[in-house]
């Protein structure tokens, strides 16, 4: 990836998470990233095109929170592991976590939503594989649960609490996602 686009990316991101998706622009985000005027659009042609580059970017970003997932091999690891992915995401990074926030909440059409739901489907595949690799293939059952808990903790942290504790909650929520399901 070029330098300019990245740069391009960081600022598009900053600049949704700090003034909503209204200030996200071609002219905004090169001013922003110190670009020459024009150099966005140059990568991203369209308003759709930079908001899906913006979504993709910061998808990317989030499972590199993450670090490297062969290294989970227990449910410890992976309750490690979402801890620090909520305290990184709803702290130096939680300007790219509204972001992400304001995307969804913004996108009102199917065309909108579509490059959002395409990233929250890795995700979710990925956390899936996570648990069915921990707790076998009953597991998976415990995916929703578990991400719709992590995305409620961090949506606390970022609105009413950041120093809200979550190793309790992750814990609790890991815990359940790997127990067997009953029927």
């Amino acid at each position: 990836m070029s330098e300019t686009r990245r740069r391009a990316l960081d600022a598009a991101v900053e600049l949704v998470g700090n003034g909503g998706v209204r200030a996200l622009t071609h002219g905004r985000v090169d001013a922003a990233a110190g670009i020459p005027p024009g150099s966005t659009s140059n990568h991203f042609r369209t308003r759709a095109a930079l908001v899906a580059g913006v979504i993709e970017w910061i998808a990317d970003g989030e499972r590199q929170d993450g670090g490297a997932p062969e290294g989970i091999r227990t449910a410890e690891d992976l309750t490690r592991m979402l801890v620090e992915m909520i305290e990184v995401q709803s702290g130096p990074l939680a300007a790219r976590t509204r972001a992400r926030y304001a995307l969804f909440l913004d996108a009102t059409d199917t065309d909108a939503l579509a490059p959002l739901l395409r990233q929250r489907a890795i995700f979710e595949d990925w956390i899936r594989r996570l648990l069915v690799g921990i707790g076998g293939a009953g597991a998976d059952a415990g995916t929703l649960l578990l991400m719709a808990s992590c995305d409620g903790l961090l949506l606390h942290r970022i609105t009413v609490d950041p120093d809200a504790p979550v190793v309790a909650s992750v814990t609790t929520a890991v815990e359940t996602a790997l127990r067997p399901r009953a029927g």
